[in-house]
């Protein structure tokens, strides 16, 4: 701080995590300590849990992690002990036999006090508890020595007070303080980088935010990095949005005026797609389509970047259809793999026709191929399926569940084994109305090593490749528009005249009103009745009354069916606040009856 203590150099510090590699974490974080302390930063703040990786799920559990995660914070203070900077650090801390996500707050190698997370998220729960043993205001032994455990503590700086909120904890701070340093570990949603700069702004305070970013684990949340600080609600520095690199965001700030007293404002949550009327809730208005189409491509490319970098991977298979799934898939790969710098030759797209494959589609899934310089591999699964219809005495002129099934699995075993020929990884491409509804082969296109698609609606891939063909080059645009005009189907029934006989939305209903049901059933778990008067008014000039409940009570019946496949899903991306992921966004028992929501639906008018 300045000798009249007009100002304060602040820091905001990203570093690269491994996930439980604390010695590895700790480093990096040393790092940004001293290279903060060159630049005469006075205050630094890291992200919440960093010494261990905020995603490390069970492994809290595990007594080797803790005890590293400890001699890891003690090299850190006697390793920075002649340095005057101030450094906020996240991690696990046993008190008592109870664990506690804390901030550790350490100045030249003394630790001046912790301060314990207490509004824990649901999943967080599940490792710490934020029971009030201590009454948090206490003093514990940590390294030997006595500091402050206290939550809402205050510290000072010369003339200058700060307190430390971890996550959300915005209503604990309650005294008249100078400086907010907000250690947390938010996962990257549509819209969710807007909400929370307006939360930061709307607090009208001197504010430090540091959030979790590259390396953290991306098996169904894609963590960015945010990191802002705010003079007075005003944004003056911020780290780059989706960086694969460490960031150190410095800002000078006033204290003066004092920051409000009594507890901090929140912003309500509004839908992470947007304020978009009843009609289409997934679909971002037109004013909002560029920004969100945008939001989502970053987020499936960090994702998948994530996982590229973690398995050491240089190559991935992915199935090319010529539909719009596993288009939108590809696209996510590609851009990637430029951000990566990869070359695109070591995307090998493979295109595997069958007994329904049309021209169209075959010659989208080329042309689109070709268009974006991607390896192309194309291999029947006629041959193969016909001989397996022999292996297990199958007529191949019947056509059902097993016909349609084998030629899924065929094409699944392909691209595994192309896989692991090439030290690759599958990318799967089913979304989020395909799972919704299990319209998926169990262990066919059901599986894959990271499912880019997972947490989008089929309703918004549409407009996701139409957005998307904008950018693209003339040949490029034309077939991506041709391939969002093609109807939607599996292709696994023999073609008519040379056309698609098998139309999805033919068979287990038109996608946009699904999609209106998976966003009213997960987001509000409204009931069947709500449900369906909602969707009578928003869907009245294209469908009957009678309609929509037929389609309604299919929903539900599969809904509830088809749970089993969603319990064992691939990791994917979580975009919005309505995913399927049965680690954490959605958990559901496999054997739920269904049978209350359908009678309910038989009864209504």
């Amino acid at each position: 701080m300045s000798k009249n203590f007009n100002s304060v150099k602040v820091a905001s510090a990203i570093p690269q995590v491994e996930i439980a590699n604390c010695q590895f974490n700790a480093q990096r974080i040393e790092a940004l300590i001293k290279q903060a302390e060159k630049k005469q930063v006075q205050i630094i703040c890291f992200p919440e849990l960093c010494i261990t990786a905020y995603t490390c799920g069970d492994l809290f559990r595990q007594e080797l992690l803790l005890d590293e995660a400890e001699k890891a914070l003690l090299r850190l203070t006697e390793n920075t002990a002649d340095l005057e900077i101030i450094s906020i650090v996240g991690m696990p801390l046993r008190c008592n036999n109870t664990l506690y996500n804390v901030a550790i707050v350490f100045q030249k190698g003394k630790m001046l006090g912790i301060v314990p997370k207490t509004d824990l998220q649901y999943d967080e729960q599940r490792w710490f508890s934020s029971e009030n043993l201590f009454s948090f205001d206490s003093i514990i032994t940590l390294g030997g020595k006595q500091v402050p455990f206290v939550s809402n503590q205050l510290f000072t700086l010369g003339k200058l007070n700060f307190v430390v909120a971890i996550g959300e904890n915005f209503s604990t701070v309650s005294q008249q303080t100078d400086v907010i340093f907000n250690p947390s570990a938010v996962p990257e949603l549509v819209g969710s980088n807007k909400r929370l700069k307006k939360r930061i702004e709307e607090q009208q305070a001197n504010y430090v935010y540091a959030s979790a970013g590259f390396g953290e684990s991306t098996t169904d949340l894609v963590f960015t990095g945010n990191a802002y600080i705010a003079e007075n609600g005003n944004i003056i520095a911020s780290s780059e949005r989706f960086s694969f690199d460490e960031q150190l965001i410095i800002g000078e700030i006033n204290p003066t005026p004092k920051s409000p007293k009594g507890n901090l404002k929140t912003v309500c949550e509004k839908s992470p797609l947007g304020d978009l009327g009843v009609m289409h809730p997934f679909i971002p208005s037109e004013k909002e389509m560029n920004e969100r189409c945008s939001e989502i491509f970053n987020i499936q490319i960090s994702g998948l970047a994530t996982r590229i970098k973690r398995t050491g991977v240089k190559t991935i298979t992915i199935g090319i259809s010529g539909g719009l799934d596993s288009t939108l898939a590809l696209l996510v790969c590609v851009k990637t793999f430029d951000k990566l710098q990869i070359p695109r030759r070591q995307i090998i797209g493979v295109t595997m026709p069958g007994f329904g494959t049309t021209n169209q589609t075959y010659n989208n899934a080329i042309d689109l191929m070709q268009q974006l310089s991607i390896s192309i591999r194309e291999i029947s699964i006629k041959d193969a399926c016909i001989q397996h219809f022999k292996d297990i005495n199958h007529d191949p002129n019947l056509h059902n569940f097993v016909y349609e099934n084998a030629q899924a699995r065929e094409r699944t075993q392909i691209l595994m084994d192309i896989a692991n020929q090439t030290n690759g990884l599958v990318i799967g491409t089913g979304d989020l109305s395909e799972l919704a509804l299990g319209w998926a082969t169990y262990n066919g296109d059901h599986i894959s090593m990271y499912g880019v698609n997972a947490g989008i609606p089929k309703t918004l891939i549409r407009h996701l490749v139409r957005w998307a063909a904008l950018s693209e080059n003339k040949e490029t645009q034309k077939t991506l528009l041709n391939i969002v005009e093609t109807p939607v189907s599996p292709e696994l029934l023999p073609a008519r005249d040379g056309k698609i006989s098998q139309k999805t939305e033919n068979l287990v209903g038109p996608y946009e009103l699904h999609d209106f049901f998976i966003y009213y059933t997960i987001r509000h778990g409204f009931r069947p009745t709500k449900i369906y008067e909602l969707a009578t008014q928003a869907f009245s000039t294209k469908y009957d009354n009678q309609t929509i409940k037929k389609w309604l009570s299919i929903f539900f019946r599969r809904f509830f069916n088809q749970q089993f496949k969603r319990s064992c899903l691939p990791d994917g991306p979580k975009i919005g606040s309505v995913c399927l992921s049965p680690r954490g966004s959605w958990n559901m028992p496999s054997d739920a009856s269904s049978e209350m929501w359908l009678k309910e639906i038989e009864n209504l008018c």
